[in-house]
């Protein structure tokens, strides 16, 4: 029987990665974000995983927030300039993903490694996107944990560029998760 198990964002952790290139590449850091403002569900039947499986998640784009260290006013530039040029949150206010096809491999206990195909909405452009993870079971809730890339090129956004182009993002960032969800009340 298909179960739906809510998100906990206070029990999970979500984070996006950019990377540095370019010329002086050594004198910039490879920022960390944590993504604090999101939702979701996670729906499937835990005797038959991939019968009826979907993930679905929504981000405010403007809960993003630097994890690094940095004086106050570099984290200040650094999260206005992703918030105002890169996502440009003012007119893209939530990034979307629903899954298609939830793919399960072997079980092992209670863990299994799942490939989740669906559709990425970010920045006004809706892209296929393939996620690889591995869920885990609990008898109250779910964990689905993995990475991925996500080309920013892919999805219209002005990369990060700083010191007259010496110092830029590289194009691809790396979102990683450790998401628990819980069943929802009244489900068995």
């Amino acid at each position: 029987m298909t179960a739906r198990y809510r998100l906990d964002p206070t029990h999970s952790r979500f984070t996006v990665q950019a990377f540095v290139a370019g010329m002086f590449s050594f004198l910039g850091h490879s920022p960390t974000f944590a993504v604090n403002g999101f939702a979701g569900e996670v729906q499937f039947d835990p005797d038959a995983p991939a019968e009826g499986a979907s993930v679905r998640i929504t981000v405010r784009a403007d809960s993003l927030q630097l994890m690094d260290k940095v004086s106050a006013s570099d984290r200040k530039q650094i999260e206005d300039t992703m918030r105002q040029e890169t996502l440009e949150v003012a007119a893209y206010p939530e990034i979307a993903f629903e899954s298609g096809e939830v793919t399960v491999g072997p079980r092992s206990g209670d863990e299994m490694p799942v490939r989740i195909t669906g559709r990425m909405t970010l920045h006004g452009i809706v892209r296929p996107q393939q996620i690889h993870g591995r869920l885990t079971l609990y008898s109250d809730g779910v964990r689905l944990a993995g990475e991925f890339a996500l080309p920013q090129s892919e999805y219209h956004m002005r990369p990060v560029v700083a010191l007259g182009g010496t110092i830029k993002l590289k194009d691809p960032l790396k979102v990683s998760f450790d998401l628990v969800a819980w069943k929802e009340e009244g489900q068995k």
